[in-house]
């Protein structure tokens, strides 16, 4: 059974940096591309950053380009997202995901071409 968990979320000031962290158990870990998404209330899901199954490609969605930094550690298994200078508008429950096929990437920000999700992990950004 595939299990996917994120941790790092917390409550930080504005202005802060953050660094979430994502593994996964039972899948090949090193042979999937990952990605980020975050979701307020009310609001859609939306691509924060993507990186391939090797870590050369990294994408980032446009509210955080500039102040992001998706990496992965294929040894350690994990995949870290950092993002910096946070904003109030950065708050949101922030999930992992995995790609739905190895080593393969499409339109990285499609939610729907994820096939395994954590359960998120909180962050609110206090002004």
């Amino acid at each position: 059974q595939v299990q996917v968990v994120e941790s790092g979320g917390g409550v930080v000031q504005a202005g802060e940096s953050l660094t979430l962290s994502c593994t996964v158990y039972g899948l090949s870990f090193e042979s999937y591309a990952f990605g980020w998404f975050r979701q307020d209330h009310g609001k859609e899901r939306e691509g924060v950053a993507c990186i391939s199954w090797s870590g050369v490609w990294r994408f980032y969605g446009d509210a955080v380009k500039g102040r992001a930094n998706i990496s992965r550690d294929n040894v350690q298994k994990f995949v870290y997202l950092q993002i910096d200078s946070l904003k109030p508008e950065d708050t949101a429950m922030y999930y992992c995901a995995i790609w739905k096929y190895e080593t393969s990437l499409g339109a990285w920000s499609r939610a729907e071409d994820y096939k395994y999700w954590g359960r998120g992990t909180q962050v609110t950004v206090s002004s």
